[in-house]
């Protein structure tokens, strides 16, 4: 059965995970702000090397392709591209939301509900976040978006669906979405390298792989560069 590198770095958690025979075999994470270039290669070379495992033993890669940080996407993309090349392994990619709500889907005990929306939020700073919705399954209800929440936000779905916020986007928004009628948070919920094993399973097997030389992150937004905090640097 194949041996697949899952790779998540779209937010402050650095994950990697090892599928092998359709099932997550092994999972190291930081959630340490800003270390996914000091920690991501060296987390998969030990959860190989744990495993008895070569680079060469890998049947493909995969990526969390966004939307997230603009840093992290980079580092997690260039990281599994690299393999790639090194290894002519193929390459998927995986949104970083559909899997978010896959994850948040195992925690909820309701799953039989049809009534319930799952609304994985990540924290594109300032007041926005990206966000989309999913049926219990995973199916996508709302496209994917970079949206200021409001008191009107999502009020089309809540008349007729409870929705199930979660991820540190969610976290900001719980001031303007926590009093209406059928929200509910999930908290302490972070994206994960294990929650890519259904849709990583999925594409390995129907060959569906990017091109790695032309592959690039789901940004969503335009990259805005801060002012630099050094001294002497404009």
């Amino acid at each position: 059965m194949p041996n697949i590198l899952c790779i998540e770095t779209a937010t402050q958690v650095c994950s990697v995970a090892l599928i092998t025979d359709k099932k997550i075999i092994a999972l190291k994470e930081s959630k340490e702000a800003n270390s996914h270039s000091k920690f991501v290669t060296l987390m998969i070379d030990e959860m190989l090397c744990e495993n008895n495992l070569n680079f060469s033993d890998l049947d493909a890669i995969a990526v969390s392709k966004g939307p997230g940080s603009y840093t992290g996407l980079r580092i997690g993309v260039s990281t599994a591209k690299g393999f790639c090349y090194a290894l002519d392994k193929p390459l998927i990619s995986v949104g970083t939301l559909h899997s978010m709500a896959l994850g948040a889907a195992k925690k909820i005990s309701d799953k039989q509900n049809n009534n319930i929306l799952l609304c994985p939020m990540i924290d594109a700073r300032r007041m926005e976040v990206y966000s989309a919705l999913y049926d219990i399954n995973g199916k996508q209800i709302r496209e994917v978006k970079a949206e200021i929440i409001d008191e009107n936000s999502f009020d089309e779905f809540l008349k007729t669906k409870k929705i199930v916020f979660f991820g540190d986007g969610a976290e900001k928004c719980k001031g303007v979405l926590g009093q209406k009628k059928n929200v509910e948070f999930l908290d302490d919920f972070f994206p994960s390298a294990q929650y890519m094993l259904e849709p990583v399973i999925n594409k390995f097997n129907n060959s569906d792989f990017e091109d790695v030389a032309y592959f690039e992150p789901f940004y969503l937004k335009d990259f805005i560069a801060g002012k630099p905090r050094v001294k002497g640097l404009y």
